[in-house]
């Protein structure tokens, strides 16, 4: 176990997980500037290229922009572009989502993907950066430094300027980020969850986690899921409710906790409550959080994974410092990872 050795553990990523609210409001606020490429219809394709924490809000993300466009939309690993030779990319958009914008890998595919004929989007924290440079079209997350190793606010900064994005390639969708930014606002937002202690005792406890989502709840989990590696060294895998009951079930022949993520969408309710029913017969120990639990509604499903998102964290540091760890510097991990 990894003993504190600072006064003060986990104040970073305590200050910047109260910032997020006011990130997000302001982000998903953010005018995309006048372009061709970004005229309802002008795409037939998005492909999403990102790593950890913000191939989670990629995934969150994908999820929001599928079912407000009609077209495909999903996640192209940087390998194929760092590794390889690219893909044919006409008439597609690449979706780049970097909070430092300077991993090498992900420079290397906005630099490729445009040498494949992409419109290449860029979401990144830091102005100037080198896949800024590498972008036709930046959208700001503009959530200020973020000192923190795992990133928070940043990363629910990213779910809003992808939302703007989204505003700017369908209008219309321009109200529900009005709303999400009244609901980011709103006093309930500063709270924290009602049942945080029970849950950060119940997490704190565990020896393995599935953290289960469905829609834009299933890149909640898959956040979820790492910041729950990375800031306490606890084993935590994110699954699809439907995925889960595969294979995977079997895990809950050994100690097992169960955290569902239920980000309010009406068509995933079934097969989340399946999911729970199937974990608590066999077991499990089942936990679940939902965004009504924060007294957030009228939200699309990307601003509720938000939401869950804003809710968890201060869980996870609870966690993180009754193991004994700081969340602030995990002792295997830098702000910027380079890969190749």
């Amino acid at each position: 176990m990894t003993i504190q050795t600072t006064q003060d553990p986990g104040r970073f990523m305590r200050a910047e997980t109260g910032e997020a609210p006011a990130v997000f409001a302001r982000s998903v606020l953010a005018t995309a500037a006048p372009s061709d490429h970004l005229t309802p219809g002008a795409l037939r394709a998005i492909y999403t290229v990102a790593r950890g924490s913000s191939d989670a809000a990629a995934n969150i993300l994908s999820y929001e922009f599928m079912r407000e466009l009609g077209i495909p939309m999903t996640s192209l690993p940087p390998s194929v572009f760092s590794l390889g030779g690219g893909v044919a990319l006409a008439d597609a958009g690449v979706l780049v989502v970097s909070q430092s914008g300077a991993s090498d890998d992900l420079v290397t595919s906005a630099r490729r993907a445009r040498d494949c004929g992409a419109t290449v989007l860029a979401l990144t924290n830091a102005p100037g950066s080198p896949v800024e440079e590498a972008a036709d079209l930046t959208i700001p997350i503009a959530a200020g430094p973020e000192r923190a190793v795992p990133a928070t606010k940043t990363v629910i900064g990213s779910v809003a300027a992808g939302m703007a994005l989204l505003a700017a390639l369908k209008p219309g969708y321009r109200q529900a980020c009005e709303q999400a930014a009244r609901a980011f606002r709103a006093d309930c937002l500063r709270d924290s969850h009602p049942r945080a202690g029970q849950l950060a005792g119940a997490l704190a406890r565990a020896e393995n986690v599935y953290v289960i989502g469905r829609g834009a709840g299933f890149g909640a989990a898959h956040e979820v899921a790492l910041k729950l590696k990375e800031t306490c060294a606890l084993h935590a895998e994110a699954y699809s409710a439907s995925e889960v009951l595969h294979g995977p079930l079997q895990l809950v022949t050994k100690p097992l906790t169960v955290l569902i993520l239920d980000a309010g969408e009406a068509v995933t309710h079934d097969s989340l409550d399946t999911a729970q029913q199937r974990f608590t017969q066999a077991g499990a120990q089942v936990l679940r959080l939902s965004v009504d639990d924060m007294c957030a509604v009228g939200l699309t499903p990307a601003a509720a994974a938000a939401v869950l998102l804003f809710a968890c964290y201060p869980i996870i540091l609870d966690v993180a410092l009754a193991l004994g760890f700081d969340p602030d510097t995990p002792d295997m991990l830098a702000k910027v990872t380079r890969t190749l």
